[in-house]
């Protein structure tokens, strides 16, 4: 009877032994053909501008950003004008995602009554996992055409001279929760310039930064080198802003100080006219709102 007993949990042993074995194997099977997971980052920057100039971010897939940005005047005004703040500069935009690589904007700026339209592809998106990429990469391209009255209106004006346009190469890379940074360089034509000693093709270097002070509060910086000797008729310097972001709930809300009164790439480039050490500051802000126009088709069947 103890034989049987034994025999019985001797089987019973090698039963358990072979069916954990086999769960094994069967998990280490599913493991190795299970399909590697690529994680891409997000949020690099939060809004589709660092500060005033163009982040690497686009709108995401089936989102309508409205985008109002407004400057007031230079402090250096002085008390006359309230330093400032009796003049404004402003633009409503309007910016939409196609899809996860190509998102679609169009402006109008009340600087020399400009409209623009612009295009941003994302040709690389910084990932870890099975596709590692180290950073990512945005290229921007815009049109800008300004309406208001020619200068000179006795002589034959062509509408193309009203025309300028801007490319940039974004690379951006998120240093973990906090920091991001970005090199932007820029290209801009201008099809009609004001003497010939002024460059129709004017080249410039952006750099953007992000610092998170807080999961709704970061901190952004944006320089734009405006490289010598291709503006020479008008005075023209670098611009350079400074930032801080608010995140509340659909909206985030920029308030910056900047050289710069342009609020399209073009402008931004080639028509930045003061400097901060002389008080040619404006203070501003951009509240940015998003709206869900479709969701996505991953989305759309709640998975």
């Amino acid at each position: 009877m103890k034989t049987y007993k034994y025999l019985v949990s001797f089987l019973l042993l090698c039963l358990i032994t072979g069916t954990a074995a086999s769960q094994d194997d069967m998990m280490a099977l599913i493991n190795k053909d299970a399909t590697p997971v690529t994680d891409y980052t997000s949020a690099t920057f939060k809004t589709t501008r660092v500060v005033i100039g163009q982040s690497c971010e686009n709108p995401p897939p089936g989102n309508l950003i409205l985008v109002f940005t407004h400057h007031f005047g230079a402090l250096n005004t002085g008390y006359e004008n309230l330093f400032g703040l009796k003049q404004a500069q402003v633009r409503l935009g309007a910016e939409y995602g196609i899809n996860r690589w190509l998102g679609i904007g169009v402006g109008l700026n009340t600087l020399k009554n400009t409209g623009d339209g612009f295009l941003k592809f994302k040709v690389l998106r910084q990932s870890t996992g099975a596709k590692r990429m180290p950073l990512s990469m945005t290229i921007f391209a815009s049109t800008a055409i300004y309406t208001t009255k020619w200068a000179n209106p006795d002589r034959k004006n062509y509408f193309s001279s009203r025309i300028s346009y801007a490319t940039q190469v974004i690379l951006a890379r998120k240093f973990g929760e906090r920091f991001s940074l970005q090199i932007a360089p820029t290209y801009v034509h201008v099809n009609l310039v004001p003497s010939y000693e002024d460059h129709n093709n004017i080249f410039s270097l952006g750099m953007g930064a992000r610092f998170k002070v807080s999961k709704r509060v970061s901190i952004n910086a944006e320089y734009y080198y405006l490289f010598p000797k291709q503006i020479v008729s008008t005075p023209a310097y670098s611009s350079f802003s400074l930032g801080v972001d608010i995140e509340t709930g659909g909206h985030v809300f920029q308030i910056f100080l900047t050289n710069a009164m342009g609020e399209n790439m073009e402008s931004i480039v080639t028509q930045t006219r003061g400097t901060w050490w002389n008080g040619d500051i404006f203070v501003g802000f951009n509240i940015s709102r998003v709206f869900t126009v479709m969701k996505p088709k991953e989305f759309r069947k709640g998975n």
